[in-house]
């Protein structure tokens, strides 16, 4: 989850209280994670300017009822579910969405109306001896107005006659991707934007005649509308088209909610959909500057450029941090303790004035306290116990339980996910203030390195003077911050509103075919990162395509979604100066030329078929597919029809045909691994490229002769990915569905004795091939754990990777476990993980005394 931004963070957070609702803020918790009272915010505010017009309108709505259509102007509850997609009351929910956009677009035209009122007597005074403006000026201040007029005004009245004469046959997508296909403009006038307020300020100040028009501007009212006439400023108007993109955006997620996906608006609405969602994404840093200046004691106006919370190490140990960056200054906050009731404050724990601000590159950060990373195996466990508690919270919903006992278990979820925040972030971000004093941030995610450091270089682009705040001045501007913030909540999912998407779970398949618009040539890599439990994580990078201005990599990457909504890819140039190369491991010298981010929508995502995009970055385009696969999908296992390759083939099958103790493929693998990929930092964590993993499958399925000396060619990456495809895609999971109850009965054993019994006599009921197969993996993860201070692979992190593919339910069981998409990482697969770990951590096993040796236990299983 990322700070909320001018559009696409509006979409989703609230700035009133939520009355009854359950809710964790950052406004409960102080910056090291304990408890405070809680105090409803004062002087929140919602959005200022954002149109105010019913979702339907009364208008339309009555003149229906009238005919004889017998609508309520207010929707049932029965059809304002996404479920109920029969073809009367869909269609005439999309008839009321409708109605209801199409009153707010007369509105929104009328301001537009207004808006370009001024222009033409403007223009005529400018080339006059007593101009009001200048020609330059006009220009500015109404950049793009006319064209955006033009455009809504076209849609309006194709849209219009659509709705009034309203059958069920009816279409209008193409109206909605013709409006979207134009969002250019609206970038333009976005750019725009500031530089337009600033000079109609300006203006307003030093001409007398101008103030006044832009203090007054006439609005007409709605056709039906008693009111004829309403005065609105124009700094306010010129806010309008700002507010329209997102206000759209959201009347296009109703539609789809209210098309059948068989009608043909519906392609065209998804794609409206998306070219718009990119849209506010790639515009997600344009803030409204109205809702974030605050002016100094001196009358100067400071304006809030973006907010968020990061981790800041101080002291030796993790603080959670409410960073605000202004136009001169990047203060570093944290919210008061205060008494219920009480307004809340935030209390400044340093600020640098931009003058003074520099970034350490990382051979001068020698200084910088050591970074003390957390295991991997703590954080997979915490998302499991998150996980966890979230089927809890689920299953006391859908029993109608006490809130009492829900509020316990979310309030132990937001402790959890708070830990998580805190302790997972390993990228560090250095400022240090010329004057002598470093500090140093923790991040998950170098997307979000890059937005800070560009979003400060930025400003320091302008002739900004060094200076020291008085405590007046610091105590104004500290004291602004809760009102300023953009960002309300700490980005963890226990914040989220019950009706917000949970995000996706699966796996997406994404493709980076290639990117244009480099200007030389040069060493080129992308990294994908997406985001789950509340901040982002790199998932996946291509190799580097060395020396050109047009990379075409085409590789295909699996990545896991825990609940993600977005995707970000960023472009890298390689860096091979090993002068520049850092000491901290952590630490990413190469330069980012470019970076975007996309909304997963899973509208538009769940398909069987490849989506293909392209993201635009800085002038770059990197070209992409992609296609998700839900979870229970990727559960079932099909056996391969032919028996000759060994993909999808029973493994008593293959070893009894290549007449082995174990398949060739898991022993070339794995001699592979330990040849020259044992010390590979992520060694079975990190995805292979799809592509090369398919072309080993092919190769290990026709029994090919060249198989070794693509082997050794091949990126190890590929080589580990393809022994984990053959897991997966064996018929029935290495440990068998039928011990799987049995597994899962006997790791929950308390007693160590038993435990110890069970588990072994487990291993010796499983087939021969089976048991043979799977004693000669677990040695081999052994050896892989061994280099863990190198690879970074703890066992924990191998059993966590292992486990749920050796040791699954059967199809018929899953079906019952998976009633949840969240479920996946809930006590099965806890359970799973533990059973490998449990084995993993075992003195080694034999499979000769393992049959000889007859324990006490012996039950039939």
């Amino acid at each position: 989850m990322q700070p909320s931004a001018l559009l696409s963070g509006d979409l989703g957070h609230r700035d009133t209280p939520r009355g009854q609702d359950f809710n964790y803020g950052a406004e409960d918790y102080d910056a090291e994670g304990n408890e405070e009272p809680k105090a409803l915010p004062e002087g929140s505010e919602t959005m200022p300017y954002i149109d105010e017009s019913p979702t339907m309108s009364p208008q339309l709505s009555a003149r229906g009822q009238e005919s004889g259509d017998g609508v309520s102007p207010t929707p049932a509850d029965g059809l304002s579910t996404g479920g109920e997609r029969d073809a009367g009351k869909g269609l005439e929910m999309r008839k009321l969405v409708l109605s209801g956009f199409l009153a707010s677009e007369e509105i929104y035209i009328n301001q537009l109306e207004a808006l370009l009122l001024p222009m033409k007597p403007l223009k005529a005074t400018a080339t006059t001896s007593q101009p009001v403006l200048t020609l330059q000026q006009i220009e500015t201040i109404f950049y793009k107005i006319q064209d955006i007029y033009e455009i809504h005004k076209e849609f309006y009245d194709n849209l219009c006659p659509k709705v009034q004469q309203w059958d069920s046959n009816i279409t209008m997508g193409h109206l909605f991707q013709k409006l979207a296909s134009q969002l250019g403009v609206y970038k333009a006038f976005v750019d725009n934007y500031k530089i337009a307020l600033e000079t109609a300020e300006k203006c307003s100040q030093s001409n007398y005649q101008f103030q006044k028009i832009s203090e007054e501007l006439k609005v007409k009212g709605p056709k039906d509308s008693k009111e004829s006439h309403t005065s609105v400023t124009m700094e306010a108007l010129l806010y309008k088209p700002i507010d329209r993109v997102t206000r759209s955006t959201l009347v296009l997620h109703d539609l789809l909610k209210h098309t059948p996906s068989d009608h043909p608006d519906y392609p065209l609405l998804q794609d409206a959909l998306r070219i718009s969602q990119n849209f506010l994404s790639s515009i997600n840093e344009d803030i409204d500057p109205r809702r974030t200046a605050v002016t100094t004691p001196k009358g100067e106006t400071r304006q809030l450029i973006k907010d968020g919370f990061l981790v800041e190490l101080s002291e030796g140990s993790r603080k959670l941090r409410h960073v605000f960056l202004f136009t001169d200054v990047l203060l570093c906050a944290k919210l008061k303790k205060t008494a219920v009731g009480k307004h809340q404050q935030y209390d400044c724990k340093w600020y640098v004035p931009l003058a003074d601000l520099v970034f350490p590159s990382p051979e001068e950060s020698e200084h910088c306290p050591q970074v003390h990373v957390i295991p991997d195996h703590e954080l997979e466990d915490m998302k499991m116990k998150i996980s966890a508690i979230k089927s809890e919270v689920q299953k006391e919903k859908a029993n109608k339980g006490q809130s009492r006992a829900i509020e316990r278990l979310k309030k132990k979820m937001f402790e959890n996910e708070f830990w998580l925040l805190l302790n997972s972030p390993a990228i560090p971000f250095r400022i240090h203030n010329r004057n002598g004093k470093s500090y140093l941030f923790l991040l998950s995610s170098d997307y979000e390195r890059s937005e800070w450091r560009e979003a400060i270089q930025k400003l320091q682009k302008k002739d900004l003077q060094a200076f020291v705040l008085s405590s007046v001045e610091l105590q104004v501007l500290t004291g602004s911050c809760f009102k300023l913030r953009t960002v309300h909540n700490i980005p963890v999912t226990s914040n989220k509103d019950d009706d917000e998407s949970p995000g996706l779970y699966g796996f997406l398949h994404v493709i980076v075919h290639s990117a244009k618009g480099f200007k030389q040539s040069a060493n080129l890599y992308c990294t994908l990162e997406v985001d789950s439990f509340g901040y982002f994580v790199s998932k996946a990078k291509t190799r580097v395509f060395r020396d050109t201005t047009e990379p075409q990599w085409n590789e295909e990457f699996e990545i896991e979604l825990e609940g993600s909504q977005s995707l970000r890819i960023l472009c890298y140039e390689k860096c091979y100066d090993k002068t520049k190369l850092n000491k901290d491991n952590n630490e990413i010298v190469d330069k980012i030329m470019g970076k975007g981010q996309i909304q997963l929508d899973p509208q538009a995502v769940q398909t069987k078929n490849w989506h293909m995009d392209v993201i635009e970055m800085n002038g770059i385009k990197v070209e992409f597919s992609m296609k998700f696969t839900s979870r229970d999908m990727s559960l079932k296992r099909t056996p391969s029809k032919k028996q000759t390759g060994v993909f999808g083939v029973k493994i008593s099958v293959v070893t009894k045909r290549e007449r082995s103790k174990v398949p060739y493929i898991v022993r070339q693998c794995i001699e592979e691994v330990e040849k020259r990929g044992i010390e590979e930092v992520g060694i079975y964590r990190i995805s292979g490229v799809a592509t090369d993993i398919q072309a080993l499958k092919a190769v290990f399925d026709a029994n090919n002769k060249d198989i070794l000396v693509m082997l050794s060619d091949m990126d190890i990456n590929a080589i580990a990915g393809t022994l984990k495809l053959y897991f997966r895609e064996l018929p029935e999971p290495l440990l068998t569905d039928r011990l799987y109850p049995a597994f899962m009965e006997g790791i929950a054993l308390s007693d160590p004795a038993a435990k110890e019994n069970c588990m072994m006599h487990l291993l010796r009921s499983l087939p021969d091939p089976n048991l043979i197969t799977f004693l000669f993996l677990l040695e081999h993860l052994k050896r892989v754990a061994e280099k863990e201070p190198i690879n970074k692979m703890s066992l924990h992190n191998l059993a966590t990777v292992f486990g749920p593919t050796l040791l699954r339910p059967s199809e018929g069981e899953s079906k019952g476990h998976l009633t949840l998409a969240s479920d996946i990482w809930s006590h099965d697969v806890m359970a799973q993980v533990q059973v490998l770990l449990y084995y993993l951590q075992h003195p080694p096993i034999s499979f000769t005394e393992l049959k000889r040796n007859t324990l006490y236990f012996s039950t039939d299983v």
